[in-house]
């Protein structure tokens, strides 16, 4: 998950390559956003040191630029601030997290029923409050996906969550048919599709991605399989109106936060754009 990438499809996806374009591309260079995805056991203590302590080695020994955590709880939250305050950048991850697969009951999609798509939208608002620059919403309705990225100030990434997300991304696997055993089919989530086949054409189906992403042809109603009901939706409106003017005045505020700390355009500490 690399933030730059994502939105444009697939730019660039290794340290090696970073090196080489930045090297043959002198007047543009082009550098992926390098996001190291902490593994379950890694981040979850109450004593957030720990989770600090493992993502100074993504950024020190795996060259990371920032690491990514799943979940939005509150307890999540305070990993996230401890770890942006102590220097390093943080994406979040909402929705189904695969790495609480044996609480959640399986691989099914997330925020179908109205409550469970507020608290979505809580924890994506609470997490962008501790600090996230970038959250991943996967399996997810459109619609929900949708109003969590209108609500926030960072931008999202989708991953079978429609394509009202900021950006995409797919697991390189799954988009490629880089697994050959004949019952993978099965295993592939319903949200991807296959670009290429491994051994036949990987860049042609990266290429192909990357234009569907940016042409909004992907992931489009065909590959966004997760629906709410009509009644669901409905409620989800419901509650959205409940609150709807304290939301636009936390995101008015939120905006003009950030826009606050953020000195990069004024000061252009990276050169002219």
């Amino acid at each position: 998950h690399h933030c730059q990438s994502v939105q444009r499809g697939v730019e660039l996806v290794s340290t090696e390559e970073r090196s080489t374009a930045a090297a043959a591309t002198p007047e543009k260079k082009i550098l992926p956003l390098l996001v190291g995805d902490m593994p379950f056991g890694s981040y979850e203590y109450q004593n957030t040191d720990i989770a600090l302590k493992n993502a100074y080695r993504f950024v020190q020994e795996a060259g990371m630029d920032a690491i990514k955590l799943e979940g939005g709880s509150k307890t999540r939250a305070n990993t996230v601030q401890k770890i942006v305050e102590g220097g390093v950048a943080v994406m979040g991850h909402v929705g189904l997290t695969p790495q609480a697969i044996s609480v959640i009951g399986g691989f099914r999609a997330q925020g179908r029923t109205a409550n469970r798509a507020r608290q979505l939208l809580d924890e994506a608002l609470r997490l962008q409050d501790a600090g996230c620059f970038s959250i991943v919403l996967e399996c997810v309705p459109s619609n929900v996906a949708s109003i969590i990225t209108e609500s926030l100030e960072i931008p999202t990434i989708g991953i079978g969550a429609g394509g009202g997300t900021s950006g995409q991304v797919l697991v390189y696997h799954d988009m490629l048919g880089m697994m050959s055993h004949p019952h993978h089919d099965q295993f592939v989530p319903k949200f991807c599709k296959k670009y290429a086949h491994v051994g036949h054409a990987i860049q042609d189906g990266l290429r192909e991605f990357k234009a569907d992403v940016e042409s909004n042809i992907f992931p489009g109603d065909e590959y966004s399989p997760y629906k709410m009901s009509k009644g669901e939706s409905e409620a989800f409106e419901d509650l959205l109106q409940q609150d709807e003017e304290e939301r636009q005045r936390k995101h008015d505020e939120d905006a003009k936060r950030l826009k606050e700390v953020d000195e990069y355009e004024t000061l252009n500490l990276y050169g002219k754009k």
